[in-house]
């Protein structure tokens, strides 16, 4: 499935491939590695609340930004896993943390088969990167928040989903 337009670069459209998820579906599983090349997909990420921040490039400015602020409100909420998932080579995404201390995010690559992109509908086309967005998944798999960013240069909304992971939290939802 491809959506023309779904996404642009400097205004530019750009085709995004995969569904456009919405609150209340069913999280679908993914492929990817971690920065130790080990094979990460939904099921391995656990089953409490998760947040899967979705960047173009780890050596970009907003993404360099995003995964800034997600590793700082990982600290400060210990029952939500956070992951960073991009394009980036799994030895990139290492030295980028390593050169910045971000240590409670984990990075997931999808550089392999772009089935991440593919499956939650962020893979650019044009590219083969991904396109900026932001789920939070609960316990059960369902996705509880999405924003898909329509321009890829602009930053998401931190705080809504910040807010629906604390939800979930407050809320008893978290089982690890």
């Amino acid at each position: 499935m491809e959506r023309q337009g779904a996404t642009t670069l400097r205004g530019k459209p750009l085709t995004a491939i995969g569904p456009e998820l919405k609150t209340g579906d069913k999280a679908p599983d993914f492929q990817t590695v971690d920065d130790s090349l080990n094979p990460v997909n939904l099921e391995s990420t656990g089953h409490g609340v998760r947040i899967f921040s979705v960047v173009p490039s780890l050596d970009t400015p907003v993404c360099d930004a995003q995964t800034k602020r997600f590793n700082e409100e990982a600290g400060k909420l210990p029952e939500v896993r956070i992951y960073t998932v991009s394009m980036d080579l799994p030895f990139a995404q290492k030295r980028w943390c390593g050169a910045f201390g971000v240590d409670h995010v984990k990075m997931l690559s999808d550089h392999r088969s772009g089935s991440f992109g593919e499956n939650y509908g962020t893979l650019i086309k044009e590219l083969r990167i991904l396109s900026r967005a932001i789920f939070v998944i609960d316990q059960n798999n369902v996705i509880r928040h999405v924003e898909y960013v329509k321009e890829v240069a602009d930053h998401p909304n931190y705080e809504s989903a910040l807010a629906a992971a604390r939800k979930l939290t407050a809320s008893g939802a978290v089982s690890a």
